[in-house]
Order: C-alpha cells, then structure tokens, then sequence
C-alpha cells in the first residue's frame, strides 16, 4: 500500500511538471540577473489622458465638490510601485514574482515614501505615475521598526505634484479624512471615513510593536499600503499600512502610521541613509510567572537584567545584571539571577522585549531616559543616557 501510494504521488507530480510548467516550483535562489529574461507586463504603465475632465459642481453638496477637487489634485502625487524579483528554480529556469502597492511623492526630486513591506523583497523597484509613465526606483533607506522606506527616481525634469505633511498629534476621534492608493492593483482610487481611534498599538508579524498607530474606517486593502491617509485639506495626516481582518477584503479596521512619526523616520533618513535609535546595553529575559518564582521575585511583569555592558551608559548610571556565581537552569540555558528588573521605561510599563524596543522607538542616542527598576524589593527610578543599537555602530 505504502508502495503505492508513492509510486502515484510520484507520476502526480511529474505530470503537474509536465502540464503546470512551474506548478511545483521551488524557489532555490533568487537569481536578479534573471530579471532581464523574464516579462512583467503590468509594468509597462498604459498612458491615460492627463487633462483635467470638467469639475461638476450642479447638485453636489459642499463636501462632495471638496471630496472630488481632493481627489483631482492629490491623486497626481500617489505612485503604484510594484517591487520584483526572479528566481532560479531547481529545473533552471526563471521564475518572476512581483507584488504591488502605493507611495506618494515628497519633493521634486522624485522622494518617495512608502511602506518598508512593499519594497523589502524587491530586487527591481518600478514607480509608475498617475498618467502610467513609469520609473526605475532605488531605496534610500529603510526602517522595519515602523514599517517606513523612502525611495527615490529621476524624474527627467517633468515636473512633480508632491504632498505635504498635516499635523497627525491633532487628529480627533470623528474626523473625515480619506485614504488614496492602489487596492488590488486599481490605480487611482479614493476611500473615505473618519478616524475611528488613536494610538492603538499593534505587534507585526516581524516582532516589532508599532505604537500610537491611527485606526480608520476609511477601506485600506492589499496594494493601499504606503499611501497617504489624507484630511479634509488634502494633507497627509498619515501613511496606511495594515487593515486588520478575518477575510482577504477590508472590514473597516485600517491602521496608518500618523505624519508626525514619518517626518521624524523619513528625515533620519534622507540625512543619513537610516535610522538612528537609543538603547540601553542591557541582555535580559522577560519575565513569566514561571521564571518569577525561579528567581523569588515579586512580580510577573518585567525585564530581568541579566547582564549589563561593561563600561556602557547603562553602568555607568548603576544597574546591575545577575550574579554569575548564582545561575539556574531555564529551559536549555542557565542564566545569571539576582539582577535588577526593569518595570517601566519613562513612565511605559515594559513586560517584553518587544514592548522595551517600542518604548525607545522615538528616542536617539544620547538621549536621556528615566527607568524604573526593581532591586532587593525595592523599586526606584534611575536616569540613564542612552546609547547607540548595536546593530547600528559598526555602520
């Protein structure tokens, strides 16, 4: 039987080969050089008449004309960008794969910023425009912590419609604002809604926490990612990047990231090609109830410190990591205990690494911070100069 069944499952797959060409194919290596040999057809960019249709104003309200001149004026700064790659299979052929979604331009220059999800496995960037002409796109600079990348093309001195930042600490809970961009590939279109809520936190499926992100019930879809969220102005109040639901469509749960952080982001990086954070140069786990009463500490919810850098701003400011004469075994390792544990970063309540990275997101090195720490029972609050990540020194 056992025989059998393989001996069918084997000429099952050899006939899919044989009919699906690719239908079981493997992505061995991606291959860029392969992107020449292979064609992206919706890349090419259809041209469409770039003259304004007339603006209808008879038997519109107020705030449908303002709706429609929005519209009108803006959507020549959205960009379609459509990120591709090549691979090379195991039987040797080239294999294309793409994905889409949206961006806006900054400057004349050709700056844009989208999401770091639309472009990080890219190998080949493609801007097209509102009119369909399209442009070869190069990163800039990244930053996976709050889903941003800044991208830029050469514009080839045609002039440029760009958008301008509003003022996303202002935005209310009731406010009419509208979402621009490329669902499903549809180029060019306008959802509306208000904002449904602010500084909701979300955790990414990379382990990064976003924080104070704005929810709307504006529809955002696949391919709305990276453009702007708009208010009544026609400024960019922030930068969608998720819907959160159930089914492939949106259910009226959009989250964007508010201007205010990605001027900060977008800024750092047009300086310097990154982004530069604070850090304190601690290791430590976060604790579990589990590993609470390994150590006999009083609380469940915290980071226990259980090594501090040498020479660091972290001692130099006197917190201390575990003793290494005194280790328990935690699962396949053995750590050092009796360390101090960190409650709370600035008054933010830490109780996992991702939520200690999130509480430092806004913050640079040399920065000050106020940690509240618990030793021998005792809680105190200690001032501590921040340092540079270490991923972030040898660049």
């Amino acid at each position: 039987m056992r025989f059998r069944f393989r001996l069918v499952h084997a000429v099952l797959m050899l006939l899919l080969v044989a009919l699906g060409g690719c239908a079981t194919v493997e992505r061995v290596q991606p291959a860029p050089e392969l992107l020449d040999q292979v064609e992206f057809p919706f890349t090419r960019g259809v041209p469409v008449d770039t003259q304004r249709p007339p603006l209808y104003t008879e038997g519109l309200r107020d705030e449908e004309i303002n709706t429609v001149q929005l519209h009108r004026d803006r959507i020549r700064g959205v960009v379609n960008i459509t990120s591709l790659s090549a691979y090379r299979t195991r039987f040797g052929r080239a294999f294309p794969d793409a994905g889409t979604g949206s961006g806006f331009i900054i400057d004349q220059r050709g700056t844009v910023v989208t999401n770091h999800h639309v472009v990080q496995r890219g190998q080949r960037l493609v801007v097209t425009l509102y009119d369909g002409s399209h442009y070869r796109a190069a990163v800039i600079g990244s930053d996976p912590e709050l889903d941003l990348a800044v991208l830029r093309f050469d514009p080839q001195g045609r002039e440029l419609t760009t958008l301008t930042p509003g003022d996303s600490d202002r935005l209310q809970v009731g406010q009419h604002v509208f979402a621009l961009g490329n669902p499903f590939g549809l180029e060019g279109s306008l959802t509306a809604g208000v904002v449904s809520a602010l500084n909701r936190p979300v955790q990414t499926a990379s382990g990064f926490i976003m924080r104070d992100l704005v929810q709307t019930d504006a529809a955002i879809n696949p391919g709305n990612s990276g453009g702007p969220l708009l208010n009544t102005r026609g400024k960019v109040v922030a930068v969608n990047s998720m819907m959160i639901s159930p089914l492939p469509g949106s259910v009226g749960i959009g989250l964007a990231i508010p201007v205010n952080a990605v001027d900060r982001i977008v800024s750092q990086i047009l300086q310097g090609g990154r982004v530069s954070r604070g850090w304190i140069d601690i290791q430590g786990l976060a604790l579990t109830p589990r590993l609470a009463a390994a150590t006999n500490v009083p609380v469940q919810r915290g980071i226990l410190i259980t090594r501090v850098a040498s020479g660091s701003h972290a001692a130099d400011a006197g917190l201390q990591g575990g003793d290494e004469q005194r280790r328990i075994r935690y699962g396949a390792h053995r750590i050092p205990v009796g360390g101090d544990v960190l409650l709370a970063i600035n008054g933010q309540r830490i109780g996992s690494v991702a939520e200690l990275l999130a509480s430092l997101e806004s913050t640079r090195p040399g920065d000050r911070a106020t940690l509240t720490l618990l030793r021998d029972g005792e809680r105190s609050d200690v001032a501590v100069t921040l340092s540079a990540r270490q991923s972030e020194r040898s660049q």
